[in-house]
């Protein structure tokens, strides 16, 4: 029997992993993709301390190889689901049925698609899921944010003191985001809605110069030249496996200690309800995971 078992090998289920080996928790990771992480497929990261540039991937290879190299094993393995017994945590993966005193779900989230020509064969060049990391690239430029929530209108004016110029495109009439957030926009000269409207195709060789919109109400189709595609039309939390307390959206719910609704089930990072989806938060909250898993076993082994 294990004394963890984290499930995801992203920044906070690694993260976990090396806090785990340093109060000397017999522990494994089990992580389904070779490369993990949304990182993973972001161009460049310039928003995570201690590195003025560097590319996602290599930065998920330096956590892998910070993780292995103080002594954390990593599994190929997909979780099916997971079955609290008081002390003992059943999780059933495609390798086997696996056995541990606590458990820490880092599974991470991911953002949904168009699912529209060009916009996977363009992403990270003019097609991205995420302002605050992206931003930057734009300056001067003008793009399309895909969406009428919160995340479109937050991601919208982040955008607005970088580039030139801002499209919000909403397939409604009327946005879903705050009253708040409404009036921010409103006050921004660089910011059209087009309503009622869809991307249908998103073009470009190098990277984005097009996007081909249709008009829900009269079907008709244009084209918008641009040099960048914000898609925020919501994440996904990859967590239909764990029958935990969760969120309307599908992201568990946690306390101060990271604790889920099951005693010695954990969840960290972008798989749990929280503020703000980012590597320096996940890489946070894995580390508190892991200490409050380490605890709870203590306290376990006191009352025995």
């Amino acid at each position: 029997m294990y004394d963890l078992i984290i499930i995801g090998g992203g920044p906070a289920g690694l993260t976990a992993g090396i806090y785990a080996i340093r109060y000397g928790m017999d522990t494994v990771v089990l992580e389904k993709n070779v490369l993990p992480g949304q990182i993973a497929a972001t161009d460049l990261v310039e928003n995570y301390t201690g590195f003025t540039a560097i590319s996602g991937p290599e930065l998920m290879q330096r956590f892998k190889e910070h993780a292995e190299t103080v002594g954390v094993t990593i599994e190929s393995a997909e979780v099916s689901s997971i079955i609290s017994e008081g002390d003992r945590k059943v999780v059933v993966t495609d390798i086997g049925v696996l056995e541990s005193k606590t458990v820490i779900v880092a599974t991470g989230a991911n953002p949904k698609k168009l699912g529209i020509p060009g916009e996977k064969e363009l992403i990270g060049k003019g097609v991205s899921y995420c302002a605050t990391c992206d931003a930057p690239f734009y300056k001067g430029k003008d793009v399309i944010v895909v969406g009428g929530g919160e995340s479109a209108l937050t991601d919208a004016l982040i955008l607005s003191n970088v580039v030139n110029k801002i499209y919000i495109v909403h397939r409604r009439d009327k946005l879903r985001a705050s009253k708040i957030l409404q009036e921010r926009i409103s006050k921004k000269s660089n910011i059209e809605i087009i309503w009622d409207t869809v991307p249908e195709e998103i073009q470009g060789k190098t990277g984005v110069e097009n996007v081909m919109l249709r008009n829900l109400k009269t079907g008709d189709i244009f084209a918008l030249q641009v040099d960048g595609v914000f898609v925020c039309i919501g994440i996904r939390p990859s967590t239909e496996f764990i029958d935990v307390k969760k969120n309307s959206s599908g992201f568990i719910l946690t306390n101060e200690k990271l604790e889920t609704s099951i005693p010695g089930i954990y969840a960290a990072g972008d798989c749990r309800d929280t503020s703000i989806w980012q590597v320096v938060t996940a890489v946070a909250d894995g580390a508190i995971a892991a200490v409050s898993a380490h605890e709870y076993i203590l306290d376990h082994e006191l009352e025995q």
